[in-house]
């Protein structure tokens, strides 16, 4: 009997832990490389499950490895586990118990899958290859997987190939879809740091004022990436933080403003930049400040391998379905799975989870909610992968 298609009822068996562990990781919601708890968590589940755990090499995260009976490749499954710093609005029988902090991304969905990955595949009695399970920290900062690759997860941890899947409030539960080549933007982060004369608030013009001269800056980023698009989608470039003042008569002398920079191909980034650069040379001459442009970080375009691509939306039609399974536009979101992708072919799956009344909010909301029943999807397609690749 081919296994790939006897997974069903291991993910039916695993699937009323697997909502348990996505419960108990949205109460408890933990920001970039402060994942404690939640790697103390991952870490009792996979060696109750008969995973070998490895040292991680950052202090958050976790890495567990299984080696199956026949020969075949060598498959690496990551998920991210951090939150974000957004208030929780609503009133869920599991909502955050932390102050400020939610998995308002869904990476609690993404961990619980793993999980699940975790225990089905420890339950299959003649696996193919051997497997790497990756949890990672600090996706929202675009910093975890660069930290885990620098600290040699993959030099200890060799790999054949990378898979790994999103939730995404954009699509009903039960859908997969995906798509070859650039699937994701590459994230470049910046920050201007605009300086000028100040004064009293009751003789502010324009000449020497950071306060109008940041509140221009912002309402023209759109300027930066206008008809810069791949496949009819369009790049972005956004800001984030604006700081400045300290008082409400006081013209200060100084402003920030912080945001990033969304593109699909190296010509559009040096395009953007080139246009943000000119951008502040207006904003300097119209109103007498001085802008310092300064790069802070990013990550690369998520770019899924042909081949790999194939064998895991094969993977999903066989778990879900011909109409279940999409091809999909690229997304002016960023994932650092990418720098993984980089280094190891794979594919990035986006996994459906939108509440079925519509409401599921958007991604980085206090209204975030995706359902309970894309743990298990993502499970199922991310295990029928894994196998699927290994074999290979």
């Amino acid at each position: 009997m081919d296994q790939r298609t006897d997974l069903a009822p291991l993910i039916e068996r695993a699937t009323p832990a697997m909502v348990a562990m996505r419960h108990d990781l949205h109460a408890h919601p933990e920001l970039a490389f402060a994942e404690h708890r939640t790697t103390a968590v991952i870490r009792d589940r996979l060696l109750a499950l008969g995973w070998t755990v490895a040292p991680s090499p950052t202090e958050t995260g976790a890495i567990a490895t299984l080696t199956g009976r026949r020969p075949g490749r060598r498959v690496l499954v990551r998920a991210d586990i951090d939150a974000l710093p957004v208030q929780e609005e609503r009133d869920l029988p599991y909502r955050s118990t932390i102050d400020g902090v939610m998995h308002a991304c869904g990476h609690d969905v993404h961990t619980a899958a793993l999980l699940g990955v975790a225990d089905v595949l420890a339950h299959v009695t003649d696996l193919p290859g051997s497997y790497t399970l990756l949890f990672q920290p600090a996706e929202e900062g675009l910093g975890g997987a660069r930290a885990m690759i620098d600290n040699g997860v993959l030099t200890r941890h060799p790999a054949d190939v990378v898979i790994g899947g999103h939730v995404t409030s954009l699509a009903p539960t039960g859908f997969v879809g995906s798509r070859a080549g650039t699937a994701m933007s590459q994230a470049t982060a910046w920050r201007v740091d605009l300086e000028g004369r100040g004064g009293h608030g009751a003789m502010a013009g324009a000449e020497g004022n950071v306060v109008l001269a940041v509140s221009h800056l912002a309402s023209r980023l759109g300027d930066v990436v206008e008809g810069l698009a791949l496949d009819g989608v369009n790049c972005a470039c956004s800001a984030g933080i604006i700081q400045a003042g300290t008082a409400n008569n006081v013209v200060p002398r100084t402003a920030l403003l912080r945001g990033s920079l969304r593109t699909f191909t190296g010509d559009q980034l040096a395009e953007a930049t080139a246009r943000l650069g000119n951008l502040l040379d207006d904003v300097e001459r119209a109103f007498a400040v001085h802008c310092a442009l300064s790069f802070t970080g990013g990550t690369p375009a998520v770019v899924n391998n042909p081949a790999v691509f194939e064998t895991v939306m094969a993977s999903a039609r066989r778990v879900l379905g011909d109409e279940h399974v999409l091809t999909m536009p690229p997304t002016p979101a960023s994932d650092d799975i990418s720098e993984l992708l980089n280094r190891v072919p794979g594919c990035y799956i986006f996994v459906g989870g939108a509440l079925a009344d519509g409401t599921s909010g958007s991604h980085h909301g206090p209204d975030f909610a995706v359902e309970d029943a894309s743990v298990p999807v993502m499970a199922h397609v991310l295990s029928e992968s894994a196998i699927a690749l290994a074999g290979v």
